[in-house]
């Protein structure tokens, strides 16, 4: 018997190496979104490949959705607002939805880590904050305006080495 479509392997479902923000070249993680290609439509699973010298994403924090990451291998850091901790396999890492907490992921090591990031479908009245990337926040129609502030370390959020 077949296997049904509700069954794949991360492989066959991963996206290309060509994920950016909007005018800036650097490369993110390639994702290889589970849940959206599997047919669910209330939460969100991705497996992410972490390059070498590579970030999930800008430092963000999010209003009404919240994000789980597991660390499948590797050793990133997660960097929490403004500092960083390094992470092994089997650590979980949990951002509730409206506290402000910003973060991001990143690879300063020379091997591919790989996370499995699960969290809520986009919400309409979902509102986000870059505090490292202001510019880049006033663009958005979805910036969160009204965020509990939090002090920021040292830590400029961005990736030890350049990425591949």
């Amino acid at each position: 018997m077949e296997r049904p479509d509700f069954i794949r392997h991360w492989t066959e479902l991963e996206g290309e190496d060509n994920k950016h923000y909007p005018g800036d070249t650097e490369l993110q993680g390639i994702g290889a979104p589970l849940a959206a290609k599997l047919g669910l439509t209330r939460i969100g699973i991705h497996h992410v490949r972490l390059l070498p010298g590579r970030r999930t994403s800008y430092p963000h924090a999010e209003s009404a959705e919240e994000e789980f990451a597991f660390v499948l291998e590797g050793t990133p850091d997660v960097w929490i607002d403004g500092h960083l901790h390094r992470l092994a396999p089997g650590d979980s890492v949990a951002f509730p939805a409206g506290t402000g907490i910003c973060h991001t992921f990143l690879n300063n090591t020379d091997q591919e880590a790989r996370l499995m990031v699960i969290g809520e479908r986009p919400k309409d009245e979902n509102r986000i904050r870059y505090p490292m990337n202001e510019a880049y926040e006033a663009t958005r129609e979805d910036r969160w305006v009204d965020w509990p502030a939090r002090p920021l370390g040292p830590h400029d959020g961005k990736p030890a080495r350049k990425g591949s």
